[in-house]
């Protein structure tokens, strides 16, 4: 069965000690994927946190513009971002599709025929999905899925996938229709395509779930909302389904009364259903053992 490491400690040493667990040495050049946060969010993984850690790795951090108008929307404006969060006092910064983008495939996707993802992707021989864990105003949550998939994908890719296979156009992206299912599920082929991609090349992806500053919105929201419960702690895995299903069962399982809210986020959504549904494209499995460290 897939081990999920877990602890309820949210600390540089913790984080550091989660990582050293799973016994995966990454190797060569390092890319760490976290989202720098819109300018005005507040839930994003601050320096403090993961600093140390990315720094043992001697690691990059990497991210993608955004396919909506903000502070991320091009390289030099998310750099700024980046800067004034903290990213750049630790570690450099690479926007993955500031030189554009490359199409891998994605095999066997109801709504994708391809992922469009930052071209720089292929400069690293390892990756860490390192994810805040949070409610999301469209998935309905986000952890490693939607940072494996959203996530890396180009400001093209990223439209691509919010519009379900219809448009690269991310002026177009927002006014097209679709099923709520069928963003779900986009999300997860995009994720199995990313996993795929490495692994055809050997290369390897640890995933990390920091569960802390949990609100019902996620850290692309400008305007994003307070906490609404307690913090759970840190998950780590070799399987990002397994990983996302352990955040959402310590939701569900929470007796802190602000669970409801982030409970209805992630069902009115169906965040839900991304799990079942990747686990039918074999990226990962939805059963685990929880391992308390």
């Amino acid at each position: 069965m897939t081990k999920v490491y877990f602890t309820k400690d949210i600390t540089p040493e913790s984080l550091q000690k989660i990582y050293e667990t799973l016994g995966v040495e990454l190797k060569g050049k390092i890319g760490v994927k976290v989202s720098t946060g819109e300018q005005g969010a507040k839930g994003y993984l601050k320096a403090n946190l993961i600093g140390p850690f990315v720094k043992s790795l001697n690691g990059t951090i990497v991210e993608c513009n955004t396919a909506y108008y903000g502070a991320r929307n091009t390289t030099k404006d998310h750099l700024k971002v980046a800067e004034k969060h903290g990213f750049t006092s630790f570690a450099d910064v690479d926007i993955m599709d500031a030189d554009g983008e490359i199409k891998i495939p994605v095999h066997n996707g109801k709504h994708l025929k391809y992922d469009l993802i930052g071209s720089h992707f292929d400069n690293y021989d390892a990756f860490v999905n390192l994810a805040h864990g949070k409610g999301h105003i469209m998935g309905g949550f986000g952890a490693n899925l939607k940072n494996q998939s959203i996530g890396f994908a180009s400001r093209n890719g990223k439209a691509y996938i919010h519009s379900c296979g219809q448009t690269e156009d991310s002026d177009k992206c927002w006014q097209v229709k679709y099923a709520q299912i069928d963003f779900i599920e986009s999300m997860a082929e995009a994720a199995t395509a990313i996993a795929d991609y490495l692994k055809a090349q050997n290369k390897s992806i640890i995933y990390i779930t920091v569960m802390n500053a949990l609100s019902t919105s996620c850290d692309c929201d400008a305007s994003q909302d307070d906490p609404v419960m307690e913090d759970l702690g840190i998950v780590a895995s070799l399987d990002p389904v397994a990983n996302d299903q352990a955040f959402i069962d310590m939701i569900w399982s929470s007796k802190d009364p602000g669970a409801e809210k982030l409970k209805e986020r992630i069902d009115s959504r169906l965040g839900r259903e991304i799990l079942p549904y990747a686990e039918s494209l074999g990226l990962g499995k939805t059963k685990y053992e929880l391992i308390k460290i």
